[in-house]
């Protein structure tokens, strides 16, 4: 979307746009006859210093880069200043040459030196060791060990320039095995236990991103899953790769293994279907499906007998009823279920029934439980009917995750709606009971079914298996988690793995047509000059930037941080007064029932009007003050004495307790839109509705709420997403603008409605400017492409690549990669991405209008929606037809 610049006479009050064009035109600095600006307008598409003259009206090109933009640009008597490729240039405006700055830093760079770094608080993952005797860290891309009880904490890698992941301790206990980026692709590696010897590379395909790691029981091959959705196991001694399935959607998917390790299960992501489980064989190279597509399936793990297969499906519906209108929702619709794997296996929830024991002589009973013992390691399956074999663990419908199976008992999570937080869980298969074991973040259950390693709130725990209420009393020592942190080396890693990511989850493989290997060389020449790590932000950014899409940020990571000290806010405007005191000039509006809208001013009791003079805070005369609010300083959310007056005099002021807010910016949202519903009202007489939906989150659809089921009866809607920050909630806002009325609802003493509720019958126009973003354009686009009404304004910002998170990183930084791309149903052209949703009718507020508050954009919507409620006139039965006589 091209930014132009424009001139406002305040003489004529007439506007004057000077750059008309496709190019990104920015930052105008006006000296003399000449208006000085960067733009993209050349065939490089590289940002250059330009200049208009505005007597000749001619636009000419000052400065030719090809590489880097000119950033920062700053005009000053006889010359601009500006930065390109790291290096200051000062432009000479007379002569018109650009020469370097030499920049000498004196500084000792102490925030990029080596250090020893305490890494205990940026734990990714946790594991145990298979006799519970250690726990297992990942922390900062390192791999660490730490005893139970005592002992030395070893680190496995110390490795600043490496990302090392996702790490799991083989059953066996001799190997510890996690993913790498040390060859500069992805690769999955094993070490000794105790760091003894070399680490051993298993994979060497390269690319794409890998996922979670999951041993098999026997300690010979390691399950993995990869960004091209594909399903994988290894071998560690021969090192060959074996593809189990291939998924249709999503990211990744992960699978376990069954005790003998000769199945996998695992739950397949198909396109447009419900996730159904398949079971596959390692023997045949084959997958069988075992549960139906009419339930979405998944977190399959097998009984530790091999008797079973548990997992967590979607299975009970229990719908919600909106408040709003007749509409639902479903939550905590997940049970855990079990399949029999062998067709004579019997259901543990089968009728009981109480017989003597006959016992066998020892000898025999020796045998039988030794063959028993043997025969318990084969896993035996009947795939025929194995879908009918499916029981359901009686526990209530909930959100259930990591499912772990001990003997006869199988442990798991529970989030649902009801839960405030995590709860570990066990159901014991022969007590037919469920116990809950007490709120925490996570578990691992150590591979000799002993111990297991509990994470809350920030501790890890080894403990016993617990039966009942789970005793965290003795942390794990995590003191000793330290890395020697080269932050040169970590910056690098950091720069390898954005660019990775953003070659493997970018939406398009052609990259917009860049060569992106070379963009990554072309940037990668800057890291030496990073010492701060939001310089590396920085370059990053530009570097993911060249890619001219929206929705690539680049943020966080680690790095001091200010302490933000708040400031206490009164919810009004104040001005300085002659007399030395401040006097109100305006009070914002609040609903004080309201925590986030509360207007300190307003609040009952605080009897303090607009052009009343504050006198004093705590007693502290505002004359001796610098600044007003420098007193409130850390004040937000304190009780604060206010002396005021209704004339600038201490004479007569009386004290008024107050608590300061940190933010207003809610309250003027709120007094903004509430300006607005009172302009629409008093310009149409209230026959039409005002509705502005500040994003597609949460916040957005709660504001969309509050305001579209009160004015249902009028005669037509405005819908305003101007501004509009994004989110994803735009099909539920278009799919009530779309409900029309196809009958009336008659009910005795009652006044007829249309049918379906839920709706405003009359014509609709909707509000657009640059700033409507992201799920903020496609609202707009479905609005049109539904021909709900006009579209006003200026054009949408024209970005919707979606993102879906960001993967991690060492420090904690974050890379949000575009991922998923609209297109139009004909499958030949992109949708929005880059130029955004024209209007119908395009209004571009005057910025001195504006500052008056004359809305021109919301004017022309008034305007139009009144149009075409004369044209198109609510004819809606006001009463029903006379009763039907159905008895003669």
């Amino acid at each position: 979307m091209a930014d132009e610049i424009s001139i406002y006479d305040f003489e004529t009050k007439e506007t004057k746009t000077i750059t008309d064009n496709p190019a990104q035109d920015i930052i105008p600095m006006w000296y003399g006859d000449n208006i000085y600006f960067l733009s993209d307008r050349d065939e490089n598409q590289r940002m250059n210093l330009f200049v208009y003259n505005l007597t000749s009206g001619e636009t000419r090109k000052l400065t030719n880069y090809t590489d880097f933009d000119v950033k920062f640009p700053s005009l000053g008597k006889n010359a601009i200043v500006y930065e390109n490729a790291g290096y200051i240039y000062k432009f000479d405006l007379a002569s018109e040459t650009s020469t370097k700055v030499d920049v000498q830093f004196a500084e000792d760079f102490a925030v990029s030196r080596p250090f020893v770094k305490d890494v205990s608080k940026s734990i990714s993952n946790y594991e145990i060791a298979p006799d519970g005797n250690r726990g297992l860290f990942g922390a900062r891309g390192e791999v660490f060990t730490v005893p139970a009880k005592e002992g030395i904490t070893r680190n496995l890698t110390e490795s600043s320039g490496v990302h090392e992941r996702n790490s799991k301790w083989s059953p066996d206990g001799k190997y510890i095995a996690y993913i790498s980026d040390k060859s500069g692709e992805d690769e999955i590696y094993i070490i000794s236990q105790d760091g003894s010897g070399e680490e051993i590379q298993l994979t060497t395909n390269g690319e794409p991103y890998k996922w979670q790691l999951s041993w098999s029981p026997d300690s010979k091959k390691i399950l993995f899953s990869d960004r091209e959705l594909k399903l994988y196991y290894v071998d560690i001694d021969s090192k060959n790769v074996t593809q189990v399935a291939e998924g249709e959607v999503g990211r990744g998917f992960f699978g376990s293994w069954s005790p003998d390790s000769k199945w996998i299960a695992y739950s397949l992501p198909e396109h447009r279907k419900m996730n159904r489980i398949f079971i596959y064989s390692v023997d045949e190279k084959k997958s069988y499906p075992v549960t139906e597509g009419w339930y979405n399936s998944g977190s399959p793990v097998f009984s530790e007998d091999g008797k079973y297969l548990y997992f967590v499906s979607q299975r009970d519906f229990s719908p919600t009823y909106s408040w709003t209108e007749w509409n639902h929702a479903y939550q905590d619709m997940s049970g855990i279920y079990l399949i029999t794997l062998a067709s004579d296996t019997k259901s543990p929830f089968e009728p009981k029934n109480d017989e003597v024991e006959v016992k066998e002589d020892d000898e025999k009973s020796d045998d039988k439980e030794s063959d028993s013992k043997d025969e318990s390691k084969e896993v035996k399956i009947d795939f025929d009917g194995i879908e009918k074999r499916t029981v359901k663990i009686p526990v209530s419908p909930s959100n259930y995750f990591n499912l772990t199976s001990v003997g006869d008992k199988i442990y798991y999570m529970r989030n649902g709606s009801s839960d405030s937080k995590s709860i570990l869980l066990v159901y014991d298969l022969e007590k037919e009971k469920e116990t809950e074991l007490g709120n925490i973040s996570g578990y691992e259950v150590s591979a000799d079914g002993e111990k297991m390693l509990v994470g809350s709130n920030g501790s890890y725990y080894i403990v016993d298996l617990p039966s009942g209420k789970l005793d965290l009393s003795d942390k794990l020592d995590l003191s000793e988690l330290e890395m020697y942190l080269n932050r040169h080396e970590e910056w690098e890693q950091i720069f390898n793995q954005v660019a990775r990511a953003v070659r493997d989850f970018f939406y398009v493989e052609n990259m917009h047509g860049l060569n992106w290997a070379a963009n990554v060389k072309k940037y990668e020449q800057l890291l030496e000059h990073v010492n701060h790590r939001l310089d590396l932000t920085y370059v990053m950014g530009e570097m993911v930037g060249e890619l001219n899409v929206g929705h690539s940020y680049v943020g966080g990571g680690d790095y001091e941080k200010p302490d933000r000290i708040k400031t206490g806010l009164l919810g009004a405007q104040v001005e300085l007064d002659e007399s030395g005191y401040y006097r109100i000039t305006k009070i914002l509006d609040g609903a004080n029932w309201d925590k986030s809208l509360r207007s300190p001013l307003q609040e009952i009791g605080v009897n303090v009007n607009e052009g009343d003079y504050i006198i004093a805070i705590n007693g502290k005369p505002v004359t001796e003050m610098k600044n007003l609010f420098a007193e409130l300083t850390g004040k937000a959310g304190d009780q604060v004495v206010l002396s005021v007056n209704d004339e600038p005099s201490k004479n007569g002021a009386k004290d008024v307790t107050v608590v300061p807010i940190d933010d207003e910016s809610e309250l003027y949202y709120y007094n903004w839109v509430k300006d607005n519903i009172e302009k629409v009202n008093e310009a149409t007489d209230g026959k039409v509705g005002y509705v502005h939906i500040p994003d597609m989150g949460a916040g957005g659809l709660n504001e969309f709420v509050k305001r579209y089921y009160p004015q249902l009866s009028k005669e037509g809607l405005i819908v305003d997403v101007r501004g509009n920050g994004g989110g994803n909630v735009s099909p539920m806002i278009i799919e009530r603008l779309r409900r029309e009325a196809i009958m009336m609802d008659n009910v005795r003493h009652n006044k007829p409605s249309p049918d379906p509720g839920g709706l405003v019958v009359g014509p609709k126009v909707m509000l657009i400017d640059e700033f409507s973003a992201s799920d903020g354009d496609i609202v707009s686009h479905r609005f049109k492409k539904h021909e709900l009404g006009l579209i006003i304004g200026k054009r949408s910002w024209g970005g919707t690549v979606g993102i879906w998170g960001s993967l991690p990183y060492v420090d904690g930084g974050t890379t949000m990669v575009p991922e998923a791309g609209l297109f139009d149903l004909n499958g030949k052209d992109w949708l929005i991405e880059g130029h955004g949703v024209e209007p119908d009718i395009y209004v571009d507020n005057d910025p001195a209008k504006e500052w008056e508050g004359i809305d021109q954009q919301l004017s022309r919507a008034i305007e139009e929606i009144q149009k075409l409620i004369k044209e198109f006139p609510l004819e809606l039965p006001e009463k029903a037809p006379e009763g039907p006589v159905k008895v003669n």
